[in-house]
């Protein structure tokens, strides 16, 4: 299974939300941060519930969003 690493680029995001409600892993929530326009900006919860999915990104409309996708190793 992929795992993977969301990376928010909080000075372009103007809080719409959208990331929130497409993440199926519930990896994604409002922060209580805000961001140099005064936005709350969301945050990346746990790299272990990302699935590497991208639609994060994909619906962002600032494209405020990257997924870094992990290597699991296996022991």
């Amino acid at each position: 299974m992929k795992k993977g690493k969301i990376k928010i680029n909080i000075d372009r995001c103007k809080a719409c939300g959208l990331c929130i409600e497409v993440c199926t892993a519930k990896a994604i929530k409002m922060s209580k941060k805000f961001n140099k326009h005064g936005y709350n900006v969301p945050e990346f919860l746990n790299k272990e519930q990302c699935s590497a999915c991208k639609l994060c990104a994909i619906v962002c409309p600032e494209a405020a969003i990257e997924i870094i996708e992990l290597v699991e190793v296996e022991q």
